[in-house]
């Protein structure tokens, strides 16, 4: 369940909804609304796109959940507002913490309810929770799960007189926004960094010139690659695995530019390699 919905559901009384714009699909004249506005209307609430509306909706607090904008002071003036986050806050403040927590390996992440300051992610907190990665859980997995907690830690901060929230303590990290050639896999780098770029579940290489979306792997040690694979150059396939700069990636899954995902023995028995080609060669 979404937050939006889930607060309705426990009696709040939803004043107004601010989201993006609608957007252009395709080559079209035609727009597609944002996921929230359609759940927003579905639920007969009000919609606008303009956050300086959230003034006249006569609403007492406001509740923020991956709207990627900072709220500007003269707004929270005027309303103060309360922010779902999914980090344990410090670490990871910014627009893209879970994929920073899956890059980085950590183990344990979580979300947080805090107080929304005009200065990104650093209000006091009224609540949090921990939530452990799996070993090789992709984003899609641990993104879900974190809305679920996420989701009843707000309902729950939310059904009872707010308390002082507490400061954040420890050394913050920031969570950068993505850049698309994070995606890309370089096989010079070692297989257990690239293994954390594929459960993001956008990852790509390139095979004899086009694209190759690398949906699922796992890191191996070196020997797994066999004699074929000793001394063999990053990107070398010897079998569905890859060589890397240390260690190699076991592929499971792929998608060819213009095809259907498949398991990657069935690429392989289609594109058939051969001596001296590589992945991420032209």
């Amino acid at each position: 369940m979404t937050p939006l919905r889930a607060l309705v559901r426990a009696g709040h009384d939803v004043r107004l909804v601010v989201t993006r714009p609608d957007r252009r699909r395709g080559r079209g004249a035609g727009t597609s609304a944002s996921p929230v506005k359609a759940e927003a209307e579905q639920l007969g609430l009000p919609v606008a796109h303009a956050l300086d509306a959230v003034a006249d909706a006569g609403a007492e607090l406001g509740v923020v959940v991956a709207y990627g904008r900072v709220v500007p002071g003269p707004v929270l003036e005027r309303l103060p507002m309360v922010n779902l986050h999914f980090s344990l806050l410090p670490r990871w403040r910014g627009a893209a913490p879970v994929e920073r927590a899956i890059l980085a390996g950590d183990a344990v992440t979580g979300v947080c309810v805090m107080a929304l300051a005009e200065e990104l992610d650093t209000g006091p907190l009224y609540a949090s929770r921990e939530v452990e990665i799996a070993p090789g859980e992709h984003l899609g997995s641990l993104r879900g799960r974190l809305v679920e907690v996420g989701t009843r830690l707000l309902v729950d901060v939310l059904g009872r007189p707010l308390a002082e929230p507490l400061p954040q303590a420890g050394e913050p990290t920031y969570a950068e926004k993505l850049d698309p050639e994070e995606l890309r896999l370089t096989w010079s780098r070692p297989a257990a960094e690239l293994a954390r770029v594929v459960r993001l579940d956008r990852a790509w290489t390139t095979w004899r010139g086009r694209r190759l979306l690398v949906l699922d792997a796992e890191a191996v040690a070196t020997p797994g690659v066999g004699a074929a694979g000793v001394g063999a150059a990053p990107g070398s396939l010897v079998g569905s695995t890859a060589v890397t700069g240390r260690g190699a990636l076991q592929l499971l899954r792929v998608q060819p530019e213009g095809r259907a995902p498949m398991r990657a023995a069935e690429w392989l028995r289609g594109a058939r390699p051969v001596g001296g080609e590589r992945l991420g060669g032209s």
